[in-house]
């Protein structure tokens, strides 16, 4: 039961990490691509860490920190593409 809730989690991770690439294909603005796919890309890392760590249960701690990081991580890089994004307030 482990094993097959460990591969639908990665099978899940990885439907994420393709379906993040299909925007990159519209017409849309570039900073809404590099959204969706940072989005995508995080969620399919997390689930893909989640496969895994039913898998190997004896590395938690470093699956957990991995989680933690790739939260920390895609918040982070939000905030700095908003920020570059800005006009600073200016009004110009």
């Amino acid at each position: 039961m482990i094993n097959i809730l460990s591969n639908i989690c990665i099978g899940l991770g990885l439907v994420f990490w393709f379906w993040g690439t299909f925007p990159l294909l519209g017409e849309r603005s570039v900073l809404f691509k590099l959204h969706s796919l940072s989005i995508a890309d995080t969620l399919g890392s997390m689930s893909i860490i989640v496969g895994l760590l039913f898998r190997i249960p004896r590395e938690w701690p470093l699956l957990i920190l991995a989680l933690i990081s790739l939260a920390i991580w895609n918040t982070v890089l939000g905030y700095v593409l908003a920020y570059c994004s800005s006009t600073g307030g200016e009004n110009a």
